[in-house]
């Protein structure tokens, strides 16, 4: 059983499944530079870190190579414009998030948002899906010079509800959240569905792994 007061929720792949919306620009930026396009299933394996490293991804092909840095800089405009179009036209709630979201509120625990994703495309999101109001605190990927898996987006939200680490609970999807977690001292909960880049999320060693959100109440006391 975990005894937070605050728990932070990362964004794409654990409550939004946003591949669709990301898929959708990173095709399009594909064919406006008359590349091949990639699909939904391999922009699903680069998505959660950022959108400037997914852009990178879609031009290469590969999950740490470097893109030239000229068609980098035409490619990332592109892609931002088309995902500034489709954020939260193609995305989805996963199942139980909305059910898991309204528990948390009702039983009082501190609920914050921490992503990698830049604000401009966090706050519309949230705000698509009908949930921005469940999160005293939005952290997205350019609100501090530090992204996870650093830990100070974690502690700058605790520190913001007057929590300490020992008293925080990270939930999210990826080994980033995991590692932000360990970092700031958190307790940390993943979800097994998400965006891992095709890893098992067992292998980095969560405090405990669930299938849904609705299964928060049996693990928070």
């Amino acid at each position: 059983m975990f005894s937070p007061k605050l728990v932070l929720i990362d964004l794409d792949g654990t409550l939004v499944d946003s591949v669709p919306d990301l898929a959708y620009a990173a095709d399009a930026m594909m064919r406006d530079l008359g590349l091949p396009e990639r699909g939904e299933d391999a922009v699903r394996n680069w998505v959660g870190n950022g959108v400037e490293r997914l852009v990178k991804r879609t031009l290469t092909g590969e999950l740490h190579a470097e893109p030239e840095q000229e068609l980098f800089e035409k490619g990332y405009p592109i892609f931002y414009d088309y995902y500034l179009a489709s954020n939260g036209k193609y995305s989805r709630l996963y199942p139980g998030v909305e059910k898991g979201l309204a528990w948390l509120k009702k039983e009082n625990y501190s609920i914050g948002c921490v992503t990698n994703k830049a604000g401009s495309f966090t706050l519309p999101l949230l705000e698509a899906k009908g949930i921005l109001d469940y999160f005293g605190i939005v952290v997205s990927g350019d609100t501090l010079p530090q992204k996870k898996p650093d830990p100070a987006p974690l502690l700058h939200a605790a520190k913001f509800f007057n929590v300490t680490a020992e008293q925080s609970l990270m939930l999210g999807d990826s080994q980033h959240d995991v590692k932000a977690a360990r970092n700031a001292g958190f307790e940390v909960i993943a979800v097994s569905y998400g965006y891992n880049h095709g890893e098992d999320i067992h292998g980095v060693n969560p405090d405990a792994v669930i299938d849904s959100f609705v299964e928060l109440e049996d693990l928070l006391d």
